[in-house]
């Protein structure tokens, strides 16, 4: 009797511990699944940040007669949405301007004499992105030096 005790004892262990490892194991499986969702959104989400770009130069030069046009308001209309949609996938603008130069979330590509404080950002030249905290694409600045 003992032995059929001992025995069913180490089976009980031995399917305890497969269970645990099985419920560790779609736990990992899941994190990998979830990281590469992240990974491909990230991907997807920079190559949308270039199309925002290009509605934004094209906004700052539109000609000034168009500027109230139906036309510029419908291109005005589809960059908002773009950056509705940015905004609900957890994509933000990171700040620049008078901001203190941090190269975590910076890239200077050029330092200008000015009245600000050394080392403050004068001119965003792109705009930078994080994607809930994490930085994606860095702004573009010119600092005071």
């Amino acid at each position: 009797m003992k032995k059929c005790e001992h025995e069913r004892g180490e089976y009980l262990a031995g399917w305890q511990r497969a269970k645990a490892d099985y419920i560790n194991f779609q736990k990992s499986q899941e994190r990998l699944v979830s990281d590469i969702q992240k990974f491909v959104l990230e991907d997807a989400l920079v190559k949308i940040l270039n199309v925002v770009d290009s509605f934004e130069q094209a906004l700052k030069f539109q000609p000034e007669e168009l500027k109230n046009s139906e036309w510029a308001k419908g291109v005005l209309q589809i960059k908002n949405q773009l950056d509705d949609f940015l905004k609900s996938r957890g994509v933000e603008a990171i700040k620049t301007l008078n901001e203190k130069f941090n190269p975590e979330f910076h890239e200077a590509i050029e330092a200008i004499i000015s009245d600000a404080e050394e080392g403050m950002i004068v001119e965003e030249v792109q705009k930078g992105y994080a994607l809930h905290g994490k930085v994606i694409r860095p702004a573009r600045v010119k600092i005071s030096k």
